[in-house]
């Protein structure tokens, strides 16, 4: 028998599709179902390594956890990788198929559908209820012919459709409204209900609003969610979640400073750290400076290592950055910011853009020469303190010279990452680092912070729980069930 199945789109980005996914995913696995989550094309530099050798969206990587099963490449079989603001690296079944730009991609797309089929029949197996995320937004009308993101695989696949739309933003009965208006009939027939997500206030003033939305639509109110709070616990998708601002921590013993730069890539690396109470973590964007108090500046990943650093650059984080060592700090570079604190990165093949060399920032004697396979792989070792940890690797290139010969772990029984002689200069392609409460705590009390106050695993778990409650608690569960085909 096939599992039953059901599609969450939205009205637009950031609506809290992922969340609202991983709240059902978790309350439906406690009802006993076996779940499987699943998003035929996700944009986003945030991935996850899978068991399977691939990787996918790091949100459909959360949603299995939720549903209490490993990650496959099959949960998410097209990846769309941002490098530049029109194109991307395309990610297919887990591995690298080459880069496209918008419009390009857009003639790939039928190609693509069939795996995208074979994913979710392949999901299916095995499971009683798969949930479908959508990407962007249902009403993308002029992206319709050949969608295989929403509509597209809805009709493909015969997978009936809940719309959800935030009232945060404004404008939710327009959005729901105007989403059946511009849909072709047979679209609008696959949604069957809605979802008013983010809701502030008392909730029996938006019964009228529910009312109107049913009425226009002909769609079942499914519920209506009031904000959750606790999100901000849990790995974010989109880089649109660095955009909320953030909050001074008074009784933190320790600022860290994140430069946030246009291709940002795996920046859930700091959540465990922003979660700690001891820790601000001060994120960053070019047109502000670095902050002199920080006791530590990280560089993160990026999906456009050197156009990223010419940005970086350009913002005067160099020279902000040469401040802070000149008073003490310490910087951590994650992978691609790894790659930028050597002295030169090589792409010779023209990966990221024309081939070429371009200096790096200097602080340590490395060198990267982009190419060769994507490193995809969960790792565990132990770090020149003597801390265990456990990660993944998600890189191309390779990283050498003179400051290797101080490594900043061992993994396998080999040499890994970088430090400058002083020892406050520090490089690793090692992702979800700070996960890792041994590793954390290592990191804290070098910086004076004392050990780590949370346990993260379990406050990620915790999380989802309270998710799945708080979603349980304001949407009908048994009518959604009832919609799936």
């Amino acid at each position: 028998m096939a599992a039953r199945a059901l599609m969450v789109q939205g009205t637009g980005s950031d609506v809290g599709k992922s969340l609202i996914v991983a709240g059902l995913a978790r309350a439906f696995a406690d009802r006993g179902l076996r779940v499987r989550p699943f998003k035929p094309q996700n944009m986003s530099n945030n991935a996850a390594v899978t068991c399977d050798g691939g990787e996918i969206g790091r949100a459909q990587a959360l949603q299995a956890r939720a549903a209490r099963v490993a990650p496959s490449v099959h949960m998410n079989p097209v990846l769309l990788k941002p490098q530049t603001e029109i194109g991307a690296q395309v990610v297919v079944g887990g591995k690298v198929v080459g880069n496209a730009p918008a419009a390009a991609y857009q003639d790939m797309k039928p190609a693509l559908l069939p795996r995208v089929l074979e994913s979710f029949a392949e999901i299916g197996r095995g499971a009683d209820l798969v949930l479908v995320e959508g990407a962007g937004s249902a009403a993308e009308v002029n992206l319709r012919r050949n969608d295989i993101a929403n509509m597209g695989f809805a009709r493909a696949a015969g997978v009936p459709v809940v719309l959800v739309g935030d009232i945060e933003r404004g404008g939710v009965i327009a959005s729901l409204v105007g989403t059946r208006a511009v849909l072709e009939a047979q679209d609008a027939a696959m949604i069957r209900g809605f979802i008013v997500n983010k809701f502030r206030g008392d909730p029996r003033l938006f019964d009228e609003g529910l009312t109107i939305v049913a009425r226009a639509t002909g769609w079942a109110p499914l519920g209506l969610v009031p904000f959750f709070p606790d999100a901000r616990l849990l790995p974010a998708e989109d880089a649109l979640a660095l955009d909320s601002p953030a909050h001074r921590r008074r009784d933190a013993k320790v600022r860290v400073a994140v430069s946030v730069l246009p291709r940002i890539a795996n920046f859930d690396d700091l959540d465990p750290l922003a979660a700690e109470p001891a820790v601000e973590l001060v994120q960053v964007k070019p047109g502000a400076a670095l902050p002199g108090d920080a006791h530590l500046v990280v560089l993160p990943g990026s999906k456009a290592t050197i156009a990223d650093l010419a940005v970086l650059r350009a913002a005067g984080f160099d020279i902000d950055i040469r401040a802070h060592l000149r008073r003490g700090g310490t910087v951590l570079g994650l992978c691609g910011g790894y790659q930028m604190l050597g002295r030169t990165i090589a792409d010779p093949d023209g990966l990221e853009g024309p081939p070429g060399s371009v200096p790096g920032l200097g602080l340590l004697a490395v060198d990267t020469v982009l190419g060769g396979d994507k490193r995809l792989a969960p790792v565990s070792g132990t770090t020149a303190d003597g801390m265990p940890f456990k990660g993944y690797e998600m890189h191309l290139g390779v990283t050498d010279g003179a400051d290797r010969a101080r490594p900043f772990a061992t993994l396998g029984g080999a040499a890994e990452g970088a430090t400058s002689p002083d020892g406050r200069v520090i490089g690793t392609y090692v992702h979800g680092l700070f996960a890792d409460d041994a590793q954390r705590s290592a990191w804290l009390a070098r910086l004076g912070a004392g050990t780590s106050a949370i346990a993260y695993d379990d406050l990620v778990e915790a999380t989802l729980d309270r998710l799945a409650a708080h979603i349980s608690g304001h949407v009908d569960l048994d009518r959604v069930l009832s919609l799936c085909r």
